[in-house]
């Protein structure tokens, strides 16, 4: 059984990178299944806003090559990205153009204005710009203009150019709407934001997943950073050291331990911030009286 500790020492050990283990040695890295097919998803992925959006320089691209090889090489595949980001889909075209393994990752992106037209000629841009012939999930950002992309993703399922179907969005103001959007359109997935600091999702959209059988990718699993701000000066509490190193590894533990939660997609421009991040798919994850501790420890902070 992995877990964070060893599987830096795995890294340290085989001369690579720090944190870096290779494929053989990463199979432990926990997986769930997608309900709209039982493919394996990896628990821990990449969300590339912001962090993405740089110049195409070789100092820059080497920089996200190495984050995305960390990825992969724990065993994990999806990038999440948009046409909203940015540089982005370039940068991970680049990234793919300069080694990285077509079928190793999981290319997640979004479809983001009105009408089926202007629809079309964004996702014939994204494909472009990844180098990707077959796009493994395209999703509606933030449910715009979500019936007629819908028709025209799943006409493009038809065709064998994208494998499946999403809608997003980042603000539990916005549940209620995509809960209805989920009932209508039966996507394969859906994206929104939950964490130890915005938990509202646990209460309609995560129970409505399950009962729908749809993936869940998850945003903003450290609210954009306000959670490690909380915990500031703190260190892990004596109960998470069984199964957490880091307070990187206990935020994105008790997300990826919910029995909805597919795979959460923290953003970073920093490898050794990647190489932690992994560290959350490997070993004992909390059930859910630990999961209930771990909330209550932190409303008490």
């Amino acid at each position: 059984m992995w877990n964070r500790r060893k599987f830096i020492a795995a890294g340290a050990a085989l001369g690579t990178l720090p944190g870096l283990v290779h494929a053989d040695e990463a199979r432990g890295m926990l997986t769930k299944p997608i309900p709209a097919t039982g493919e394996s998803l990896p628990v821990v992925g990449l969300g590339t806003y912001n962090v993405f959006d740089v110049d195409s320089t070789t100092e820059a691209i080497a920089n996200s090559k190495e984050i995305v090889t960390r990825l992969t090489g724990a065993g994990g595949s999806l990038l999440d990205t948009s046409p909203m980001y940015n540089r982005s889909e370039r940068v991970i075209g680049d990234v793919i153009e300069a080694g990285v393994v077509r079928s190793d990752v999981f290319l997640a992106t979004k479809v983001w204005t009105d009408g089926r037209d202007a629809g079309i000629e964004q996702m014939n841009r994204s494909a472009k710009l990844m180098r990707a012939e077959v796009i493994d999930l395209m999703q509606v950002h933030n449910l715009r203009d979500t019936a007629v992309h819908m028709r025209t993703i799943r006409e493009w399922q038809d065709e064998e150019r994208i494998r499946y179907s999403g809608l997003t969005h980042y603000t539990a103001g916005a549940h209620d709407a995509l809960a209805q959007e989920m009932a209508e359109f039966k996507p394969q997935f859906i994206q929104i934001n939950y964490s130890l600091g915005e938990r509202e999702a646990e209460s309609h959209v995560l129970p409505l997943a399950e009962d729908l059988g749809i993936a869940v990718l998850i945003n903003r699993p450290f609210q954009a950073g306000r959670l490690f701000k909380a915990v500031a000066g703190k260190e892990l509490p004596d109960f998470a050291r069984e199964f957490a190193d880091s307070w990187g590894q206990f935020f994105l533990k008790f997300i990826i331990s919910h029995p909805a939660v597919t795979c959460a997609i923290p953003a970073t421009s920093k490898p050794h911030h990647m190489a932690d991040n992994l560290g959350a798919g490997f070993g004992t994850m909390p059930d859910a009286s630990m999961r209930e501790r771990m909330a209550d420890y932190f409303s008490s902070l």
